[in-house]
Parts: C-alpha cells; sequence; structure tokens
C-alpha cells in the first residue's frame, strides 16, 4: 500500500491561488508512488476563500479543510493544520505558489533516504529590492544572535516533515509559536535544499514590517534569555552613568555653580533610575511570559470542517 503525504496549507484571502495550487501539486504527485490528500486552513479571510474551498472539496477526493473562527495568525493556521494531518509525512507550504510545487519531489526523496526533517532555504531574486533583502538579512542575524538556536539565512516554513516529527511537534504547548524556530530545537534529522521563490500567483503578502518584527520578537523570547540579561546591563549602565556624575558635582561645588539640592537629585534620578530599569526590564518580560502562558487559551477555534459534511 502506497504511503500518505498530506499538504498543509495556511490560506488567508487566497481564493484565486487555491486552485492553482491543488492543480499542480496534483500533477506531480500524480507522477509518483505515493497517495496524497491536501488540507487547507481558511485563517478567517475575508474573500470567498472559504467558498473555494467547500466547493473543491465535494469535486475533488484528495482536498479537505479547516475553516477558523477567525484570523489567529499564520503560525497557528500551521499549528492548526498539524494537528489535524494523517500520514507517513506531512509539507507545510503556503498558497501563493512563492514555494515551487517542482521541489516537492526532492523533499521525498530526502524523506525517503531516511531524513526525518527536510526543510527548505529561500534564496533571494536578484530584482528583490534592496530594503527587503536587507530586513530579511537582519531578521535571522537578530535570531541568531539574540537566541538560543541557529537558523540559516532564508530558512523557510515550507518544508517535510516525518509522522513521528508531526507526533512530538503536537506535544508542545508554546504560547507564541515560532515554528521554524520549535522544529529546528526538536532535533531529530534534518536537511535543508536551496531554492529560489516564485512570483506570487495573486494577491498580496501578509507579512508587513510590523508582523516581522513581532516575529523576531517571539522567536527571541521563545529561545532565549538573552533580552532578560540586556535590560540587567542597560540598568547597570545607567547606574554607573549616574557615576560619571561625581566629578561634576565635586568641580561644579568647588567653582560656586551649584544650586542648591540639584546634584543629589540628578544623581539619585539617574541611579534609582537605572535600577528600576534593570529590575523592571526583568520582572516584566518574565511575569509577562508567565501571564500569558498561564492563561492557557487554544491555539485557535475550528468553525467547520470538511470530513463533518461527508
Amino acid at each position: 500500500m502506497s504511503r500518505l503525504v498530506s499538504f498543509v496549507i495556511p490560506a488567508c484571502n487566497e481564493e484565486k491561488n487555491i486552485p492553482v495550487i491543488v492543480k499542480e501539486i496534483a500533477a506531480i504527485m500524480d507522477s509518483l508512488p505515493y497517495a496524497y490528500r491536501f488540507l487547507f486552513v481558511d485563517d478567517g479571510s475575508s474573500d470567498h476563500t472559504l467558498s473555494v474551498l467547500q466547493q473543491l472539496s465535494k469535486e475533488n477526493q484528495h482536498v479537505q479543510y479547516l475553516s477558523l473562527s477567525r484570523n489567529f495568525g499564520h503560525q497557528n493556521a500551521l499549528k492548526a493544520g498539524l494537528d489535524h494531518a494523517e500520514g507517513d509525512a506531512v509539507i507545510m507550504m503556503d498558497a501563493d505558489l512563492q514555494h515551487p510545487p517542482a521541489l516537492i519531489p526532492l523533499l521525498l526523496e530526502k524523506w525517503e533516504e531516511g531524513t526525518d526533517m527536510v526543510y527548505t532555504i529561500r534564496k533571494e531574486q536578484e530584482d528583490l529590492s534592496l530594503l527587503k533583502r536587507k530586513t530579511s538579512a537582519l531578521f535571522y542575524d537578530v535570531i541568531n544572535n539574540m537566541s538560543d538556536i541557529e537558523l540559516e539565512q532564508g530558512t523557510a516554513d515550507f518544508r517535510l516533515m516525518d509522522k513521528k516529527v508531526v507526533d512530538a511537534f503536537r506535544q508542545l504547548r508554546e504560547h507564541e509559536l515560532f515554528i521554524r524556530g520549535l522544529v529546528k530545537w526538536m532535533g531529530f534529522s534534518q536537511a535543508g535544499i536551496a531554492y529560489i521563490p516564485s512570483a506570487r500567483l495573486s494577491g498580496t503578502s501578509k507579512y508587513t514590517i510590523k508582523k516581522m518584527v513581532r516575529f523576531a520578537l517571539q522567536g527571541i523570547t521563545s529561545f532565549s534569555t538573552k533580552p532578560l540579561y540586556m535590560a540587567a546591563y542597560l540598568g547597570f549602565s545607567f547606574a554607573f552613568l549616574s557615576v560619571l556624575y561625581i566629578p561634576y558635582i565635586i568641580y561644579s561645588f568647588y567653582q560656586g555653580h551649584t544650586v542648591s539640592g540639584w546634584a543629589s537629585i540628578i544623581a539619585a534620578i539617574a541611579f534609582f533610575g537605572g535600577l528600576q530599569l534593570m529590575i523592571l526590564g526583568i520582572i516584566g518580560l518574565y511575569l509577562g511570559k508567565l501571564f500569558m502562558q498561564s492563561k492557557n487559551r487554544p491555539h485557535y477555534f475550528i468553525k467547520e470542517r470538511s470530513w463533518d459534511h461527508a
């Protein structure tokens, strides 16, 4: 019996792209000795994405979908797909066709050789803007320098995961998901494949600069306590700088340029302000993480599943 490969594909306002990606992946998988299944995750789309998925699931036995109750974000949509995906291997990819389906046979080949996880590394296109290149490089530099994991430049969420890796991933209970970091942290045998992203077929990118900054902060704070040390160092720095006021205070005193009480007030404000920044930074980050994690809220809610209508 042929082994089953599931495709987990988050979709937010991708009504025009979904039929095309189904057609392209099906053309590749039909030529390979595998059974296959699509599991689309409608992440609170405001267009006709859900209607397209409903129709496709009726017409195509390979297509299934989950519809989330609202937009929970790309990482939570991926988790929803991984939580419900079946098969011997799961391939995660985006619906905009920037993750080239032509790479699928190579992912499967590496998997058949015994690799538990095959991830992809995006190589930047020559016509990409300088700003985009710099922000992308900065994103990975910050992650690697500020966290305890090492991600290769351009590591993408386009990857194949063996069933045992998917089962292990389902045990994770992280509040703020940073999946490309989590799967790196999990271990197992891993291999990377470079690719050049295709042009987006339709629609616009969902990752704004603001979202990228938030994504980077999630990755850093999920895998490292370095920001806490930075807060401590910053506090100590301000406290130390306040000591530099002392020579100036003495000089002003002997020159008769002092205003009664100003020196002691400024020195005290600078010193204790630094200490407060240090202490509040440490307490605030730890309590913030603990507070959000203690709520134990689900990562998503499912509004509709295709197999409930079967």
